[in-house]
């Protein structure tokens, strides 16, 4: 996989990367330094060829990575607060809401297989490195995947926007949030087998807000109900 940017170079665990390919005249000189330390192999080629290997602000620096891999349902059994996407599109929105999660301290989110954006090198940089910190359940089925952790003792919340205000509920100790897809929100059936549904509530004139700041201000307002 080709991810670029400085700060993901440097988040980035150096047996993850396979080379770096630098813009000619390439200025930061501890980006240099760094990869000399690291003993990381590295190569300067023309800024064209930057251009042509990711379509992204490579910031004159492309990194050559391991393919992200996924993990599975059943390794996150064991957790108390579980994110769950349905049917994302948007990568910015995906690696703002990773970034979201590892710094609140939440270790998983569930992501479908079909219709709906993967990791890619957006999703990476976006992140700004805090998606080697973060587990990614791809699941084939969402609901199915909702129910199982259901048996697991979770209890599942979902975002939409005629639910109860998010600052009257009383959390159980092992949740989910599911966030909808931009626009579409949450499927009927999500809504259907969630346990409670939530909302933001909304006081301007514009009745919805950004799927990445829905789950910033759900996801601190969760924790901060503990």
């Amino acid at each position: 996989m080709l991810v670029c940017g400085k700060n993901v170079l440097k988040e980035t665990p150096t047996n993850k990367i396979h080379k770096v390919y630098l813009k000619e005249n390439f200025k930061d000189q501890s980006i240099i330094d760094y990869l000399k330390e690291q003993k990381i192999h590295y190569e300067f080629v023309p800024i064209f060829r930057l251009d042509k290997m990711v379509d992204a602000n490579h910031q004159g620096i492309v990194i050559d990575i391991d393919d992200f891999t996924y993990s599975s349902l059943d390794e996150i059994y064991d957790e108390d607060f579980v994110v769950c996407l349905d049917h994302l599109e948007d990568p910015h929105n995906l690696g703002a809401i990773i970034r979201t999660c590892e710094c609140a301290g939440i270790k998983s989110i569930i992501i479908p297989k079909d219709r709906s954006i993967r990791v890619n090198e957006t999703v990476m940089k976006i992140s700004a490195g805090a998606i080697n910190n973060i587990k990614v359940v791809l699941v084939s089925n969402i609901n199915n995947a909702l129910q199982k952790l259901q048996e697991k003792y979770f209890f599942v919340y979902t975002a939409d926007m005629d639910g109860k205000d998010y600052r009257q509920v009383d959390y159980a100790s092992k949740k989910v949030l599911v966030i909808g897809a931009e626009g579409a929100g949450v499927s009927k059936l999500t809504r259907k087998i969630s346990d409670e549904i939530i909302s933001i509530p909304m006081y301007g004139k514009i009745n919805s807000l950004n799927a990445s700041v829905s789950a910033a201000i759900l996801i601190y307002g969760m924790i901060r109900a503990k």
